[in-house]
Protein backbone atom coordinates (compact mmCIF):
# COMPACT_ATOMS: atom_id res chain seq x y z
CA UNK A 1 0.00 0.00 0.00
CA UNK A 2 1.35 3.46 -0.75
CA UNK A 3 1.33 5.43 2.50
CA UNK A 4 1.24 8.69 0.53
CA UNK A 5 -1.82 10.65 -1.65
CA UNK A 6 -0.44 11.20 -4.89
CA UNK A 7 -1.40 14.01 -7.66
CA UNK A 8 -1.60 13.59 -10.91
CA UNK A 9 -3.15 14.86 -13.90
CA UNK A 10 -5.46 12.48 -16.68
CA UNK A 11 -7.31 14.02 -19.79
CA UNK A 12 -10.84 12.28 -19.95
CA UNK A 13 -13.35 13.46 -23.06
CA UNK A 14 -10.87 16.44 -23.71
CA UNK A 15 -10.95 17.55 -20.59
CA UNK A 16 -7.85 17.40 -18.36
CA UNK A 17 -9.20 16.73 -14.61
CA UNK A 18 -6.86 16.53 -11.41
CA UNK A 19 -6.85 13.41 -9.35
CA UNK A 20 -5.10 12.44 -6.26
CA UNK A 21 -4.59 9.22 -5.65
CA UNK A 22 -3.49 6.52 -2.44
CA UNK A 23 -3.59 2.40 -2.43
CA UNK A 24 -3.35 -0.48 -4.79
CA UNK A 25 -6.74 -2.88 -5.17
CA UNK A 26 -10.15 -2.44 -6.55
CA UNK A 27 -10.97 0.90 -7.53
CA UNK A 28 -12.89 3.22 -5.32
CA UNK A 29 -14.06 6.50 -7.32
CA UNK A 30 -14.89 9.51 -4.11
CA UNK A 31 -16.62 12.39 -6.32
CA UNK A 32 -17.15 15.72 -4.13
CA UNK A 33 -20.14 18.49 -4.49
CA UNK A 34 -19.77 22.28 -4.61
CA UNK A 35 -18.23 24.01 -3.64
CA UNK A 36 -15.90 21.22 -2.57
CA UNK A 37 -12.42 19.40 -4.64
CA UNK A 38 -11.16 16.24 -3.75
CA UNK A 39 -9.96 17.38 -0.36
CA UNK A 40 -13.34 17.02 0.86
CA UNK A 41 -12.27 13.23 0.84
CA UNK A 42 -8.83 13.58 2.79
CA UNK A 43 -10.16 11.56 5.91
CA UNK A 44 -11.20 8.76 3.32
CA UNK A 45 -7.93 8.14 1.85
CA UNK A 46 -5.89 6.25 4.04
CA UNK A 47 -8.07 3.89 5.80
CA UNK A 48 -9.84 3.18 2.27
CA UNK A 49 -6.37 2.58 0.93
CA UNK A 50 -5.54 0.26 4.17
CA UNK A 51 -7.86 -1.89 3.74
CA UNK A 52 -6.61 -2.79 -0.03
CA UNK A 53 -8.54 -0.62 -2.35
CA UNK A 54 -7.22 2.27 -5.06
CA UNK A 55 -8.64 5.28 -4.06
CA UNK A 56 -9.20 8.00 -6.35
CA UNK A 57 -10.67 11.13 -5.79
CA UNK A 58 -11.05 13.88 -8.77
CA UNK A 59 -11.27 17.03 -9.19
CA UNK A 60 -14.66 16.95 -11.28
CA UNK A 61 -14.67 19.35 -14.51
CA UNK A 62 -14.94 22.56 -13.88
CA UNK A 63 -13.48 22.59 -10.37
CA UNK A 64 -9.64 23.43 -8.21
CA UNK A 65 -7.24 21.93 -10.29
CA UNK A 66 -8.77 20.69 -13.29
CA UNK A 67 -10.12 22.41 -16.36
CA UNK A 68 -12.75 24.87 -16.53
CA UNK A 69 -14.43 24.02 -20.56
CA UNK A 70 -15.72 27.79 -21.03
CA UNK A 71 -19.48 26.66 -22.38
CA UNK A 72 -22.09 26.55 -20.05
CA UNK A 73 -23.85 23.40 -21.95
CA UNK A 74 -20.29 21.75 -21.67
CA UNK A 75 -21.29 20.52 -17.83
CA UNK A 76 -24.41 18.38 -18.75
CA UNK A 77 -24.76 15.28 -16.35
CA UNK A 78 -23.86 13.31 -19.57
CA UNK A 79 -20.66 15.15 -19.61
CA UNK A 80 -20.15 13.98 -16.19
CA UNK A 81 -21.37 10.43 -16.44
CA UNK A 82 -18.43 10.35 -19.86
CA UNK A 83 -15.83 11.60 -17.47
CA UNK A 84 -16.46 9.09 -15.11
CA UNK A 85 -16.71 6.21 -17.49
CA UNK A 86 -13.78 7.63 -19.54
CA UNK A 87 -11.68 7.97 -16.25
CA UNK A 88 -12.45 4.30 -15.05
CA UNK A 89 -10.65 3.39 -18.54
CA UNK A 90 -8.11 5.62 -17.96
CA UNK A 91 -7.39 4.30 -14.67
CA UNK A 92 -7.02 1.03 -16.05
CA UNK A 93 -9.93 -0.61 -14.74
CA UNK A 94 -12.49 -2.63 -15.99
CA UNK A 95 -15.05 -1.51 -12.97
CA UNK A 96 -15.20 0.73 -10.14
CA UNK A 97 -16.86 1.53 -6.97
CA UNK A 98 -18.41 4.95 -7.26
CA UNK A 99 -19.06 7.17 -4.21
CA UNK A 100 -20.74 10.99 -4.22
CA UNK A 101 -21.02 13.15 -1.81
CA UNK A 102 -24.01 16.53 -2.86
CA UNK A 103 -23.45 17.09 -6.85
CA UNK A 104 -21.20 14.14 -7.22
CA UNK A 105 -24.03 11.71 -5.95
CA UNK A 106 -26.71 12.16 -8.99
CA UNK A 107 -23.22 11.89 -11.04
CA UNK A 108 -22.33 7.98 -9.11
CA UNK A 109 -26.27 7.62 -9.64
CA UNK A 110 -26.48 8.78 -13.01
CA UNK A 111 -23.36 6.80 -13.56
CA UNK A 112 -24.75 3.15 -11.85
CA UNK A 113 -27.78 3.54 -13.96
CA UNK A 114 -26.80 4.27 -17.33
CA UNK A 115 -23.35 2.01 -17.14
CA UNK A 116 -24.11 -0.68 -14.77
CA UNK A 117 -21.37 -2.58 -16.70
CA UNK A 118 -18.38 -0.36 -15.03
CA UNK A 119 -20.07 0.24 -11.74
CA UNK A 120 -19.94 -2.54 -9.03
CA UNK A 121 -21.72 -0.97 -6.20
CA UNK A 122 -22.51 3.00 -6.07
CA UNK A 123 -23.00 5.25 -3.13
CA UNK A 124 -24.72 8.10 -2.50
CA UNK A 125 -23.95 11.05 0.67
CA UNK A 126 -27.15 13.55 0.99
CA UNK A 127 -28.83 13.53 -2.48
CA UNK A 128 -30.50 10.13 -2.70
CA UNK A 129 -31.12 9.01 -6.38
CA UNK A 130 -33.66 11.07 -8.27
CA UNK A 131 -35.86 9.99 -11.77
CA UNK A 132 -33.33 11.78 -13.90
CA UNK A 133 -31.54 14.51 -11.94
CA UNK A 134 -32.24 17.33 -9.45
CA UNK A 135 -35.92 18.79 -9.74
CA UNK A 136 -36.37 20.93 -12.89
CA UNK A 137 -36.28 24.72 -12.04
CA UNK A 138 -40.10 25.42 -12.29
CA UNK A 139 -40.62 23.06 -9.43
CA UNK A 140 -38.25 24.37 -7.12
CA UNK A 141 -39.60 28.17 -7.76
CA UNK A 142 -43.01 26.71 -6.72
CA UNK A 143 -41.50 25.10 -4.15
CA UNK A 144 -39.24 27.21 -2.49
CA UNK A 145 -39.29 30.93 -4.65
CA UNK A 146 -37.37 32.54 -6.78
CA UNK A 147 -34.52 33.18 -3.79
CA UNK A 148 -34.05 29.40 -3.42
CA UNK A 149 -30.46 28.95 -3.96
CA UNK A 150 -30.75 26.71 -7.20
CA UNK A 151 -32.90 29.64 -8.89
CA UNK A 152 -30.30 32.16 -7.29
CA UNK A 153 -27.13 30.38 -9.39
CA UNK A 154 -28.57 30.49 -12.87
CA UNK A 155 -27.87 34.11 -13.31
CA UNK A 156 -24.63 34.01 -15.07
CA UNK A 157 -21.67 35.73 -13.27
CA UNK A 158 -23.27 36.75 -9.70
CA UNK A 159 -23.11 34.00 -7.35
CA UNK A 160 -19.37 33.34 -9.46
CA UNK A 161 -18.41 37.08 -8.65
CA UNK A 162 -19.72 36.92 -4.86
CA UNK A 163 -17.83 33.69 -4.07
CA UNK A 164 -14.69 34.46 -6.19
CA UNK A 165 -14.30 37.79 -4.29
CA UNK A 166 -12.75 36.47 -1.54
CA UNK A 167 -12.57 32.52 -1.85
CA UNK A 168 -11.32 31.57 1.91
CA UNK A 169 -14.04 33.86 2.85
CA UNK A 170 -16.35 32.16 1.11
CA UNK A 171 -15.50 28.69 2.23
CA UNK A 172 -15.59 29.73 6.05
CA UNK A 173 -19.40 31.28 5.44
CA UNK A 174 -20.27 28.26 3.64
CA UNK A 175 -19.23 25.48 5.26
CA UNK A 176 -18.67 26.75 8.46
CA UNK A 177 -20.99 29.65 8.97
CA UNK A 178 -24.28 27.22 10.05
CA UNK A 179 -24.53 24.75 12.21
CA UNK A 180 -26.73 21.62 11.88
CA UNK A 181 -29.89 22.60 12.67
CA UNK A 182 -32.82 20.33 14.75
CA UNK A 183 -35.63 21.35 11.20
CA UNK A 184 -33.33 21.49 8.30
CA UNK A 185 -34.49 24.48 6.13
CA UNK A 186 -33.82 25.00 2.11
CA UNK A 187 -31.31 28.14 1.68
CA UNK A 188 -33.18 30.62 0.21
CA UNK A 189 -31.45 34.30 -0.45
CA UNK A 190 -34.21 36.38 0.67
CA UNK A 191 -35.12 39.40 -1.77
CA UNK A 192 -32.37 42.25 -1.71
CA UNK A 193 -29.90 40.08 0.32
CA UNK A 194 -27.04 38.25 -1.90
CA UNK A 195 -25.79 34.42 -1.93
CA UNK A 196 -23.10 35.45 1.09
CA UNK A 197 -25.36 37.55 3.10
CA UNK A 198 -27.21 34.24 4.29
CA UNK A 199 -23.91 32.64 5.97
CA UNK A 200 -22.37 35.07 8.01
CA UNK A 201 -18.50 34.88 8.60
CA UNK A 202 -18.13 32.15 11.60
CA UNK A 203 -16.74 33.67 15.03
CA UNK A 204 -15.32 30.25 15.30
CA UNK A 205 -14.99 27.22 13.19
CA UNK A 206 -16.54 24.36 13.54
CA UNK A 207 -14.99 21.24 15.21
CA UNK A 208 -14.51 19.18 12.11
CA UNK A 209 -12.90 22.23 9.73
CA UNK A 210 -9.50 23.98 10.21
CA UNK A 211 -7.79 27.39 8.72
CA UNK A 212 -5.69 24.81 7.65
CA UNK A 213 -8.20 23.13 5.36
CA UNK A 214 -10.00 26.50 4.44
CA UNK A 215 -6.59 27.56 2.68
CA UNK A 216 -6.27 24.24 1.18
CA UNK A 217 -9.88 24.72 -0.53
CA UNK A 218 -8.64 28.09 -1.22
CA UNK A 219 -5.42 27.16 -2.76
CA UNK A 220 -6.82 24.37 -5.40
CA UNK A 221 -9.83 27.21 -6.41
CA UNK A 222 -7.03 30.10 -6.89
CA UNK A 223 -6.30 28.58 -10.19
CA UNK A 224 -9.45 29.70 -12.13
CA UNK A 225 -8.94 33.67 -10.69
CA UNK A 226 -12.61 35.17 -10.94
CA UNK A 227 -14.26 32.29 -12.49
CA UNK A 228 -13.22 30.39 -9.15
CA UNK A 229 -16.36 28.49 -8.62
CA UNK A 230 -17.76 29.35 -12.53
CA UNK A 231 -17.65 25.66 -13.65
CA UNK A 232 -19.23 24.22 -10.32
CA UNK A 233 -21.87 27.01 -10.73
CA UNK A 234 -22.49 25.57 -14.31
CA UNK A 235 -23.81 22.12 -12.93
CA UNK A 236 -26.33 23.97 -11.80
CA UNK A 237 -27.15 25.96 -14.97
CA UNK A 238 -27.88 22.58 -16.97
CA UNK A 239 -30.61 21.18 -14.26
CA UNK A 240 -33.31 22.07 -16.90
CA UNK A 241 -31.30 20.45 -19.74
CA UNK A 242 -30.13 17.30 -17.75
CA UNK A 243 -33.98 16.67 -17.36
CA UNK A 244 -34.48 16.94 -21.17
CA UNK A 245 -31.26 14.87 -22.30
CA UNK A 246 -32.00 12.26 -19.76
CA UNK A 247 -35.69 11.89 -19.96
CA UNK A 248 -35.15 8.61 -22.72
CA UNK A 249 -33.78 7.11 -18.92
CA UNK A 250 -36.75 8.29 -16.55
CA UNK A 251 -37.43 5.69 -14.34
CA UNK A 252 -34.51 3.57 -14.83
CA UNK A 253 -33.23 1.92 -11.68
CA UNK A 254 -30.10 0.68 -10.99
CA UNK A 255 -28.92 -2.57 -11.14
CA UNK A 256 -25.83 -2.40 -8.17
CA UNK A 257 -25.88 -2.87 -5.17
CA UNK A 258 -26.19 0.70 -3.47
CA UNK A 259 -25.49 2.09 -0.27
CA UNK A 260 -27.50 5.61 0.97
CA UNK A 261 -25.62 7.95 3.71
CA UNK A 262 -27.24 11.03 5.07
CA UNK A 263 -27.30 13.90 7.90
CA UNK A 264 -30.21 13.88 9.69
CA UNK A 265 -29.72 17.94 9.37
CA UNK A 266 -28.43 17.96 6.06
CA UNK A 267 -30.26 20.56 4.77
CA UNK A 268 -31.30 17.81 1.63
CA UNK A 269 -34.02 16.74 3.98
CA UNK A 270 -35.89 20.15 3.56
CA UNK A 271 -35.64 19.58 -0.02
CA UNK A 272 -36.81 15.46 -0.06
CA UNK A 273 -39.19 14.97 2.74
CA UNK A 274 -38.66 11.35 4.12
CA UNK A 275 -41.76 10.02 2.49
CA UNK A 276 -40.22 10.99 -0.52
CA UNK A 277 -37.04 9.94 0.10
CA UNK A 278 -38.05 6.32 0.77
CA UNK A 279 -40.09 6.31 -2.15
CA UNK A 280 -36.93 6.92 -4.22
CA UNK A 281 -35.10 4.53 -2.61
CA UNK A 282 -37.42 1.86 -3.05
CA UNK A 283 -38.07 2.57 -6.58
CA UNK A 284 -34.46 3.52 -7.96
CA UNK A 285 -32.13 1.05 -5.78
CA UNK A 286 -33.71 -2.03 -6.10
CA UNK A 287 -30.47 -3.64 -4.63
CA UNK A 288 -30.02 -0.98 -1.27
CA UNK A 289 -27.72 -2.49 1.32
CA UNK A 290 -28.11 -0.07 3.74
CA UNK A 291 -29.66 3.25 4.34
CA UNK A 292 -27.54 4.98 7.17
CA UNK A 293 -28.80 8.33 8.84
CA UNK A 294 -26.26 10.30 11.23
CA UNK A 295 -27.62 12.45 14.07
CA UNK A 296 -26.36 15.50 14.48
CA UNK A 297 -24.86 15.96 11.05
CA UNK A 298 -25.25 18.60 8.53
CA UNK A 299 -24.64 18.68 4.78
CA UNK A 300 -20.95 18.12 4.86
CA UNK A 301 -21.46 14.51 5.48
CA UNK A 302 -17.60 12.85 5.22
CA UNK A 303 -15.96 15.96 6.49
CA UNK A 304 -18.37 16.28 9.75
CA UNK A 305 -18.52 12.39 10.20
CA UNK A 306 -15.14 10.81 8.73
CA UNK A 307 -15.24 8.22 10.96
CA UNK A 308 -18.52 6.81 10.50
CA UNK A 309 -18.63 7.59 7.23
CA UNK A 310 -15.50 5.67 6.50
CA UNK A 311 -17.01 2.67 8.86
CA UNK A 312 -20.31 2.33 6.27
CA UNK A 313 -17.83 2.62 3.24
CA UNK A 314 -15.67 -0.17 4.52
CA UNK A 315 -18.48 -1.95 5.18
CA UNK A 316 -20.10 -1.67 1.87
CA UNK A 317 -16.90 -2.41 0.19
CA UNK A 318 -16.32 -5.42 2.37
CA UNK A 319 -20.48 -6.75 1.47
CA UNK A 320 -19.05 -6.17 -2.25
CA UNK A 321 -16.42 -8.20 -1.30
CA UNK A 322 -18.47 -11.25 -0.07
CA UNK A 323 -18.11 -9.77 3.63
CA UNK A 324 -14.54 -9.65 3.53
CA UNK A 325 -11.63 -6.95 2.68
CA UNK A 326 -8.10 -6.95 3.69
Amino acid sequence: MSDAIKHSHVEVNGVRLHIAEQGEGPLVLLLHGFPESWYSWRHQFAPLAAAGYRVVAPDQRGYARSEQPERVDAYTLLHLVGDVTALIGALGADQAVVVGHDWGAPVAWATAALRPDLVRGVAGLSVPPLPSGPRPLKESREAFGDGFYQVYFQEPGRADAELAADPASSFRRVFGGTSPAAEPRAWVIPEGQKLLDTVPEPERLPAWLTETDIEAFAADYATHGERAFTGGLNWYRNIDRNNELLAPFAGRPIEAPALFVVGEQDLVNAIVPPDVLTFLLNTFTPRLYRHVRLPETGHWTQQERPQEVTAALLDFLGHLEGGSHR
